[in-house]
């Protein structure tokens, strides 16, 4: 039986693994276009140790998201009331990244995913459910439920100075982003990025090399919207027909490191797949370690 100090514990492993995938999201190397341990990337304002003060800034915020849906799981409130909170929470930890990096955003993506996935692996664990990968991406559709309709209702009468990448792009495209994919419960993980990371590390390759190859995976299901607000539409649809050939022809870390290459001439950045990556690592953790 579980003591009810392991289960007072769980909220802190929840966040340290959501701490542990944003930390490996970047230390993969090579990764095409992202920052890493090798370079910048397709990035001038950031490199690798903007990410770790970065990362550093938020390491209890994560905490705070599993604590936040613990309670909400412990206490039985419905899912959708939990969110507003998990919201706020995100609020604050965004400020301290600013602070952090001195107004480069390095980790806004992130912090919405891992943190609203933080708060359903607490919840599920707060109402005494075993938490599973799926368990918590399935209840990340149902806490964010509405989550595009409410965010995109008033984005066609905004100042158009004051838009933000993501609206921009769903008023030009119609695309909703890492929002559409929260609510769909994370379907390029559950698709591509998990069996992908799942399969490398069976046949044993190691974890480095397992992450930048499940990496290419997630770029040829997902259209990433930082690609489309750096280029366009285009190169973004370029970029997934470009990642699925490697997929079907099979690829190696020398061909992630010729596209690296190419990508950086290019300034192209898949961040919105280097996000999905986190959470894929994330999930995949939960699996044995909660």
């Amino acid at each position: 039986m579980t003591s009810t100090r392991t289960k007072n514990n769980i909220p802190q492993k929840i966040g340290s693994l959501a701490l542990e995938a944003m930390l490996l999201e970047v230390s993969a190397t090579p990764k095409p276009g992202l920052v890493d341990r090798n370079n910048s990337g397709a990035h001038k304002d950031m490199d690798f140790f903007t990410f770790m003060k970065s990362a550093a800034s938020l390491a209890g915020s994560f905490m705070e998201f599993s604590q936040e849906g613990f309670t909400g799981g412990r206490k039985n409130i419905p899912p959708a009331e939990v969110f507003p909170a998990v919201r706020g929470i995100g609020v604050e930890a965004e400020k301290r990244m600013f602070a952090a990096t001195g107004g480069i955003n390095t980790h806004k993506g992130e912090i919405f995913s891992l943190g609203l996935l933080s708060a359903c692996a607490g919840y599920i664990a707060g109402s005494g459910r075993e938490v599973t990968a799926d368990g918590v991406m399935t209840l990340a559709g149902e806490m964010c439920a509405g989550i595009c309709e409410r965010d995109f209702a008033g984005v066609r009468d905004k100042n158009p100075a004051m838009l933000t990448k993501g609206e921009r792009v769903y008023l030009e495209h119609g695309i909703t982003g890492i929002r559409g994919e929260a609510e769909s419960g994370y379907p390029s993980v559950r698709a591509a990025g998990l069996p992908a990371l799942r399969g490398y590390v069976s046949r044993g390759m190691c974890l480095n090399d397992a992450l930048c190859m499940t990496l290419i995976h997630i770029m040829a299901h997902a259209k990433d919207t930082n690609i489309i607000s750096r280029h366009d539409i285009k190169t973004a649809n370029d970029v997934m027909s470009l990642a699925g050939e490697m997929v079907e022809s099979g690829f190696g870390l020398e061909d992630i490191r010729r596209l690296d290459g190419e990508f950086i001439a290019r300034w192209i950045s898949p961040g919105g797949s280097g996000d999905l990556l986190a959470v894929t690592y994330f999930m995949y953790s939960l699996d044995d370690n909660i």
